[in-house]
């Protein structure tokens, strides 16, 4: 059974995240305790989920002493996914409701979708993921799946080294990124049944 830390920025309800790695297998360990993540060992996998705006994301995590306790987990090569807005905290800036610095993990920042007469704003349900490199965390998953997706900033990532898949929303907009041991999905593979589920069951297979 793999150990997996939920990282808890007080922004939202974890509860389908988690349920969904059990279901997988996983014995997920929830917390908003920074000395708990510093704990971490290699043989776990850190998952950190967001909802909500960027803003209140990365000030849940500041107050909480998270933001540098998720950084040393990362430079210890710990494997992390980000999901949703904790995919979006990854980047440098985020531009929802002011100007907010994100993690700084991956190059890039998080904007507003362009305003488009005939897109609904915020993105929300299925969508079809187009892949942009082979990914151990697409094992097993075919091009073009459909995942679900609830947002209304996108990222824009300056390395397109870091690109795994884009999905098209009135543009093509990058839902899925990788740089070494840090992951990110746009999308909730929570609420994606199966194809979520292989998601992050992949995840827990990554080193």
């Amino acid at each position: 059974m793999k150990d997996v830390i939920l990282i808890d920025a007080g922004t939202g309800n974890l509860r389908s995240v988690q349920k969904a790695l059990e279901t997988i297998g996983a014995n997920v360990i929830r917390t908003d305790d920074p000395h708990a993540v510093r704990r971490v060992l290699t043989r776990k996998h850190v998952v950190l989920p967001g909802v909500g705006a960027f803003g209140d994301f990365m000030s849940g995590l500041r107050a909480r002493g998270l933001e540098d306790s998720v950084k040393e987990i990362i430079q210890k090569k710990i494997p992390l996914l980000g999901i949703c807005v904790g995919m979006q905290a990854l980047f440098d800036i985020g531009e929802e409701m002011g100007e907010h610095k994100g993690l700084g993990i991956l190059s890039g920042k998080v904007i507003a979708f362009p305003k488009i007469s005939e897109l609904k704003i915020p993105h929300t349900g299925w969508n079809q993921i187009d892949f942009k490199k082979d990914a151990l965390l697409f094992n097993q998953v075919d091009d073009g799946a459909y995942v679900y997706f609830n947002h209304s900033y996108y990222c824009q990532p300056e390395n397109p080294v870091d690109i795994l898949a884009a999905t098209d929303y009135g543009l093509k907009l990058v839902c899925a990124v990788q740089h070494e041991n840090v992951f990110g999905v746009q999308f909730h593979p929570e609420k994606s049944q199966h194809v979520g589920l292989q998601i992050l069951k992949n995840f827990l297979e990554t080193t």
